[in-house]
């Protein structure tokens, strides 16, 4: 199963997502692999801490697609973090310079080839995306069966959210039929306000598949984020630990 996490929007908790569920999946015994295709590192730093900036990963990887000459093997690339289970192929600062040469030499699909072989040592691969439409993400909805989008519950998401939605139907037809949009995750949901409730039910009115459990917020985010170690494994009986492994329940069944 390979779900990439994905919103063009910024500051939605894409990265705290893919990594806590990603976590959560280890939790329960699957060989799980987190990739970060963001340039800004977020996910990698996440688990990984300053360690994430002398790694090869993802970065490399891409490198590799331009070069004729013998490459590592990508298992070299993926490395073990310290939570039993997981392991991560890091972002890279030099992404963004690498994307024009990637799109000039049509290398969309590369990341594709990569997971299908991957999946036979992975039982799940999360994917988290930069905040933009770019090369990037569109390889990782090529590569992946299942969009989770999170949703932060304003009327500009909203409408960000059916662009988002629009773009998803359109790798479905060109790329990858077998796309799935799987959950839209409501995410620093306050507990008290009317505005997000209603927002939520317009969506599923419409036919969206958002899941029936939902993100709060809570300053142990920063802290979990702070140490590097992901809030499920960090306070696994916090409030918000326990929303993250309801959305996963959500998505794959109870334990």
């Amino acid at each position: 199963m390979k779900r990439v996490v994905f919103n063009q929007k910024g500051g939605v908790g894409k990265s705290s997502i893919a990594v806590n569920l990603a976590a959560a999946s280890a939790k329960r015994g699957w060989k799980t692999l987190l990739i970060d295709l963001d340039v800004q590192g977020n996910a990698s730093q996440y688990v990984l801490g300053e360690q994430a900036n002398d790694l090869a990963g993802v970065e490399t990887f891409f490198q590799h697609q331009l070069s004729l000459y013998s490459r590592e093997p990508i298992d070299q690339l993926i490395h073990e973090t310290p939570f039993a289970g997981l392991s991560i192929m890091p972002s890279g600062a030099g992404l963004l310079e690498l994307e024009h040469k990637l799109e000039s030499r049509y290398k969309m699909y590369k990341l594709r080839e990569a997971l299908l072989e991957l999946s036979h040592t992975f039982d799940r691969i999360y994917l988290d995306t930069p905040p933009a439409l770019n090369f990037f993400s569109r390889s990782a909805l090529i590569a992946s069966d299942r969009v989770l989008v999170p949703f932060d519950c304003d009327t500009f998401s909203k409408t960000a959210l059916y662009q988002l939605i629009d773009t998803v139907t359109e790798i479905q037809a060109d790329h990858n039929e077998a796309l799935v949009l799987e959950g839209v995750i409501p995410n620093q949901v306050p507990a008290r306000a009317n505005l997000p409730k209603r927002l939520i039910e317009e969506l599923r009115t419409d036919g969206l598949p958002v899941t029936d459990a939902m993100l709060g917020s809570s300053v142990i985010m920063r802290e979990s984020h702070a140490q590097s170690k992901p809030l499920v494994f960090l306070a696994p009986k916090h409030r918000l630990a326990t929303q993250f492994e309801a959305v996963l329940s959500e998505l794959e069944g109870p334990i």
